[in-house]
């Protein structure tokens, strides 16, 4: 069907523009009527996929990609607006024009459009899997058939808004540690590809005996201005192979179940995969969707293979009738408070409201783990700058100390 751009004025007498599919000018002008929009300019079909084109590669640019905090924020508009006991199209209706975030905007008045053609809200969603996932299409879709869109779509509003929290936290947490040492490579690279061959210039001219610190200082500043090209570049294809190294399932698995062992920071990732974890099974078994769906959306939403595979056994042995709980135990990537959790909800019907729990105590922990590391790691980077400027400094005035022995004598 021919795509066209149009421009026209909606009941307020505001102009709007955009792109949608018709069989002809005309059959445009009617869709648009019956939104309560009213055409005043129309392009051919062939303008309009060149604009089309122009606009996406313009938004994918100018608009940036849709984040997990622009979800959140459109949900929660929307969870009001339906809770408010506005109609499903005119909510989405008020939805484009609350919607800050370009690409956000574009997406959801397609949906308002499918919507508006008879679409499900769950089907007209899903088109769109880059803002809307597995996750979150399901949960409408739930929402839709019992009757409680408006109940799922604060529960989706408040576990977008978690997650949301949860990555700001970690990012903000690990961004100065980031951009400290950041700043100390560029103060390195600097110090030894323009400072340092200068003054190596002035002992090479006095022909004096070289202390073994200055030696090897020499010696590495050689290496850097020589071959710094060569790092570079095995730096590079290095990181290219292990890129198509982890990209396979194989190299993956044991990338992910490495990772799960790794000190300190091992326990932080698992910790992060089970608050996932917990907190997105209780909301989607909150909102009615079937405990086996619900397996089968958080297996891929866990972000690590071999949690997934653990959850992707438990909900094998679910279907044969067993617990939960036992898988879970069984594998030994789960902690005892997981599982100990999902046994007392399995049996006093409390499920939602333990994971619930679980998911609290983890995020607690990985909010303070991330707090702890970031204040070691302060000290921890200032330490070793430290070192490596007293190792510096130290190789170029000895044999400064030298030359003014020499000279002295």
């Amino acid at each position: 069907m021919p795509v066209f751009e149009y421009k026209a004025l909606d009941q307020r007498g505001r102009q709007v523009a955009g792109l949608r599919e018709a069989d002809s000018p005309k059959g445009l002008r009617a869709a648009l009527r019956r939104d309560g929009v009213f055409l005043t300019e129309v392009l051919g079909q062939k303008e309009a996929a060149a604009a089309q084109k122009r606009d996406v590669s313009v938004k994918r640019f100018v608009g940036g990609r849709i984040s997990v905090e622009d979800v959140s924020i459109t949900t929660r508009q929307l969870a009001v607006l339906v809770g408010a006991g506005i109609p499903l199209v005119e909510a989405l209706t008020a939805l484009v024009d609350q919607v800050d975030h370009e690409r956000m905007k574009r997406v959801v008045s397609e949906v308002k459009q499918r919507v508006n053609e008879g679409a499900s809200l769950a089907d007209a969603m899903a088109a769109h899997p880059k803002a809307f996932g597995t996750l979150y299409v399901n949960m409408i879709r739930a929402g839709e058939s019992s009757g409680a869109l408006d109940v799922v779509l604060v529960r989706l509003a408040d576990f977008t808004e978690s997650q949301a929290r949860l990555r700001s936290r970690v990012m903000g947490a690990l961004t100065y540690p980031m951009l400290m040492l950041i700043l100390s490579g560029v103060v390195l690279g600097i110090l030894f590809t323009v400072v340092i061959p200068k003054i190596i210039r002035i002992f090479e001219e006095t022909k004096i005996t070289l202390p073994w610190t200055t030696k090897a200082l020499i010696g590495f500043t050689t290496l850097v201005q020589g071959y710094w090209w060569a790092a570079i570049l095995a730096a590079a294809l290095g990181a290219w192979l292990f890129v198509r190294w982890r990209a396979t399932p194989a190299g993956r698995a044991v990338y992910d179940q490495r990772l799960l062992r790794l000190p300190i920071f091992g326990s932080l990732i698992r910790q992060i995969a089970l608050a996932r974890f917990s907190r997105t099974l209780a909301t989607l078994l909150k909102s009615g969707v079937p405990l086996l769906t619900s397996m089968e959306i958080v297996k891929n939403i866990v972000g690590n293979v071999r949690l997934a595979t653990v959850i992707d056994e438990a909900r094998t042995s679910i279907q044969e009738g067993e617990s939960i709980a036992a898988p879970l135990k069984r594998s030994g990537e789960f902690p005892p408070l997981v599982y100990h959790m999902v046994a007392i909800g399995e049996k006093s019907g409390q499920l939602e409201e333990m994971l619930n729990n679980v998911a609290n105590a983890y995020e607690a922990q990985v909010e303070t783990k991330v707090g702890a590391l970031t204040s070691l790691l302060e000290p921890l980077m200032i330490v070793f700058m430290g070192v490596v400027v007293a190792f510096m400094v130290f190789s170029i005035l000895m044999p400064i100390l030298q030359i003014n022995t020499l000279a002295g004598g």
